[in-house]
């Protein structure tokens, strides 16, 4: 019984490590104002990981009984994260909108997986790249290639104003 009571603890560490690691990453998206925060990336990565908890134990307990692929389980996680990530991209004005927050969710997703399988320094590192990512990057795109754009569209623009002359046919 002292075994299966550690190892009932290491599958709490494993989700509640996938919540906080969520929990972060859904923290900076939640500051920056964006619809999917904190509860939404916290979810994602509870749920990738309990899915893989699950299936271990399954895998585990039924091993004699029946052949069962836990790594099956997390590949249909993936998917499903993808249809979550399909859900938030919208086209407003012209424009693709909640590409990044697809992305992060199923990088969160990912890192659900990883907590789920006791990948405890992947997972980490993998959301500490996220953060970096979000906000450094960010930053360059704000500063350097959103500038760039904006100057070239507004030269577009300009040239645009500009009365053009041209010869008319019928006006000679």
């Amino acid at each position: 019984m002292e075994l299966f009571a550690v190892f009932q603890w290491d599958l709490l560490l494993r989700l509640t490590f996938a919540v906080f690691l969520g929990l972060l990453v859904g923290a900076e998206r939640s500051r920056v104002g964006k619809r999917a925060g904190m509860r939404t990336y916290g979810l994602v990565s509870l749920g990738a990981a309990l899915f893989v908890v699950i299936a271990g134990v399954v895998a585990e307990q039924y091993a004699n009984t029946f052949v069962f692929d836990p790594l099956r389980v997390a590949s249909q996680v993936v998917v499903g994260i993808g249809f979550l990530g399909a859900g938030v991209i919208f086209v407003q004005r012209q424009m693709l909108t909640g590409l990044t927050t697809a992305a992060g969710l199923w990088v969160v997703a990912a890192i659900g997986v990883a907590c789920g399988y006791g990948l405890y320094v992947i997972a980490a590192y993998v959301t500490f790249l996220t953060l970096v990512i979000f906000e450094v990057l960010w930053y360059v795109e704000e500063r350097f290639i959103k500038t760039a754009r904006t100057d070239i569209e507004e030269e577009f623009i300009e040239s645009a104003r500009r009365p053009r002359y041209h010869e008319d046919k019928d006006s000679v």
